[in-house]
């Protein structure tokens, strides 16, 4: 079946208020806009670092089929051990050597075409450099792999923008969509790239609004005023900022035919 696929998908759930956000928009957002597919990044989703089987129950109850990662994802649960006792499909950041094979990259099958989910993580400033690959040359090996004529999209995961920019002026004709993570502040250029990738440098998160990134805002001041090291602490009420970007891609081009960036602050 050709035609097209429509995507959901939200940026970096933060928390017990992210995944309440999620859970909230997620039946009105697929009345409204029909997706085909949900999909969310979930590094932050058990207390802002990593993720556990009861919170990925919980947002897989709210409809996210299809699971991506970052730099925080190994924190809370082993992923090896997540690998054999569930069947989420996640993918984890492919160009990092601790990623077990199975999240690699993940694949459904969605109106009767290949949708091809590929997670990596940038290594401009961040703190887990050391064991990551080169995301532009592990990106070519792993197009190698996967399925032709698939849709695809990558999560590229990353704190510099101008990682996720060149990577998406890399990429623009060969994937059909490269949207950018973990900053958590959304940016405004959603666009489709020259040769029909859906861009976006950053999605923005699900999480605490208002907030600095997710974390109670008086204690990332106090950390900047102090100088040192302060736990963090999330909120657990209180509004709700939910980011997420709507694609629609063709079948047949595997091309991005529109992009919009979605952004709604709940109670």
């Amino acid at each position: 079946m050709l035609g097209s696929t429509k995507v959901l998908f939200f940026g970096d759930i933060s928390g017990s208020l992210g995944r309440k956000g999620v859970k909230d928009i997620s039946p009105l957002w697929q009345k409204k806009y029909r997706p085909d597919i949900i999909i969310a990044n979930v590094e932050n989703l058990a207390h802002n670092k990593g993720v556990t089987p009861k919170t990925l129950q919980e947002v897989s109850g709210a409809g996210v089929k299809i699971f991506t990662g970052g730099n925080h994802i190994w924190k809370k649960y082993e992923l090896d051990k997540l690998a054999e006792e569930t069947n989420y499909q996640i993918a984890a950041p492919a160009n990092d050597s601790r990623c077990p094979q199975k999240y690699l990259f993940q694949i459904s099958e969605v109106n009767g075409t290949k949708l091809v989910v590929i997670n990596l993580n940038g290594r401009t400033f961040m703190d887990n450099e050391t064991t990551l690959a080169n995301p532009f040359t592990e990106i070519n090996y792993l197009l190698t792999k996967i399925p032709k004529d698939s849709n695809i999209i990558i999560d590229l995961h990353a704190e510099a923008t101008s990682d996720k920019r060149a990577m998406g002026l890399y990429l623009d004709g060969r994937v059909s969509a490269v949207l950018g993570t973990h900053t958590h502040v959304p940016t405004a250029d959603a666009q489709i790239l020259d040769q029909g990738t859906g861009y976006i440098t950053d999605i923005g998160m699900v999480g605490a609004h208002p907030s600095v990134l997710g974390v109670k805002a008086d204690i990332i001041i106090e950390k900047f005023l102090t100088e040192t090291k302060i736990r963090h602490d999330l909120p657990t009420s209180g509004q709700i900022e939910v980011n997420a970007v709507l694609l629609e891609i063709d079948n047949k081009t595997h091309q991005t035919k529109k992009i919009k960036l979605l952004r709604e602050i709940i109670n």
